[in-house]
């Protein structure tokens, strides 16, 4: 059976009151959920690419193996959908086929936005807390615009961001509530309210107000992004626009080389300690920055509040998402950051997530120029002196994953990555969790007219 997924912290003094080691061995689990707070208050991690680089055969035939990112259309849960309902995605992230001809464009077999069409192929709701439940999403058919639609055989790899874990089958598979922080701090207040009749009703009735009762069903909103992989070869039936320009203009070039030569590299904390390194460069205004956000279904990270804090904090027990969840304060240019977005899915612990300075730089067009550091929050880490959140290692991947949620808004002129003038290959984040890259900056450049600002809110 799956491990739980829970980290624990032993606290001392609370623990110490115990007269057991098992009721000590229980608080020391539920601790960790009591210590979501300093978790959101410390900074916080597959190459995926803005698109897939497949190689067809002399057939032409794109090869199994290959692997599409889709956008969920059709919401699916285990308790509203039912089995064999109809469910679409539309695909995230091109597909293309590099061309053989030096300098020519890219051949793209699958545009952004084609459609995949499928149906739940199992449904199993869970019945009992020992019980999880179970949900498989089958997609069998492509549809590419201006072609009959085409079978698919393929299954589905992961859940971007979910608590859930797919099996290499493709089937889903839930939490079980024991497993949920709610349910083990919940179990600790019971034996503490056992072991100290005095404040028992006290403890039972903070627990009713506070804890929420463990939802462990399967639920999956439209916007939800998720990995397919072909298990058969699929024949690629022809030439579509590619979602953006491959190179920025020359002049462009120029001013983002200008950019690099005298900005900082990395991020640090508020003591001066070095943290992430930028790895994104945004061209456009404000405005364009929100509705391309907001579009691509990112959240802007509330203001440090006791609300806010305290949001997290029973998102985190609940084991729910929370979309805007506030971030720790980072600094470059001597000052914090003018913008942050994230994106997370049923889960506080896993998040895609990037801040955004003004470089103080503008093109010759007098647009903005904007620096940004973009990290994948993938779990919990805790060691001493540091509660806070795990960043997956590969930075690449996160920079690819932004780029590609940019470009599939349609928002997107160009994207380039850029080598500045000393890359940088692997480093330490500000509360030491490692980090590594390939030390290119990918240049993201928006469309001159790309409309008003939608308002920002969770998606």
């Amino acid at each position: 059976m799956r491990r739980p997924h829970i980290m624990l912290i032993d606290m001392t003094r609370m623990a110490g009151i115990f007269s057991s080691d098992a009721a000590r061995a229980w608080v020391g689990r539920a601790a960790w959920a009591i210590c979501v707070l300093s978790v959101i208050l410390l900074p916080t991690a597959v190459s995926l690419g803005q698109s897939v680089e497949v190689k067809p055969s002399a057939s032409g035939a794109i090869p199994a193996g290959t692997l599409l990112y889709l956008r969920l259309e059709t919401p699916v849960s285990t308790t509203a959908s039912r089995l064999l309902e109809p469910i679409a995605a539309e695909v995230a992230r091109q597909v293309i086929e590099p061309s053989s001809a030096k300098g020519a464009s890219p051949r793209v077999v699958i545009p952004v936005g084609a459609k995949v069409q499928g149906y739940i192929q199992t449904l199993i709701p869970s019945s009992n807390p020992s019980d999880r439940a179970e949900m498989m999403l089958r997609f069998d058919r492509l549809e590419l615009p201006g072609h009959a639609p085409m079978l698919l055989a393929g299954h589905l790899k992961q859940i971007e961001n979910a608590r859930e874990t797919v099996q290499p089958s493709g089937m889903i598979v839930g939490v079980l509530s024991s497993e949920m922080p709610a349910s083990l701090l919940e179990s600790a207040l019971a034996k503490l309210g056992k072991t100290h009749p005095q404040i028992g009703p006290e403890l039972q009735s903070a627990s009713r107000q506070w804890l929420e009762p463990a939802n462990t069903a399967i639920g999956y909103a439209a916007g939800t992004d998720m990995v397919y992989v072909l298990d058969q070869p699929l024949r690629a039936q022809g030439d579509f626009p590619p979602a953006f320009a491959p190179e920025l203009t020359a002049r462009l070039a120029g001013t983002v080389q200008t950019v690099l030569a005298h900005a900082p590299q990395r991020v640090s904390s508020k003591t001066g300690t070095p943290g992430d390194p930028i790895n994104l460069m945004f061209i456009g205004s404000e405005p364009q920055l929100q509705t391309a956000f907001h579009q691509a279904g990112w959240s802007p990270a509330e203001k440090m509040n006791k609300q806010s804090i305290w949001d997290a904090a029973r998102a985190m027990i609940a084991d729910q998402g929370y979309h805007q969840t506030p971030l720790s304060t980072l600094y470059l240019f001597g000052r914090p950051e003018d913008l942050a977005f994230e994106k997370m899915l049923n889960t506080v612990a896993k998040r895609h997530h990037l801040r955004l300075w003004r470089s103080g730089f503008r093109t010759p067009g007098g647009r903005d120029v904007w620096l940004a550091a973009g990290t994948h929050d993938d779990g919990i880490d805790i060691h001493p002196g540091v509660i806070s959140h795990a960043i997956a290692p590969n930075l690449d991947d996160e920079r690819s994953q932004i780029g590609a949620d940019m470009a599939a808004t349609g928002r997107v002129a160009a994207e380039q990555l850029v080598v500045p003038p000393h890359p940088l290959s692997t480093g330490l984040t500000a509360t030491g969790g490692r980090w590594q890259t390939d030390g290119r900056i990918l240049v993201i450049n928006f469309k001159p007219a790309s409309g008003p600002a939608a308002p920002p809110s969770a998606p």
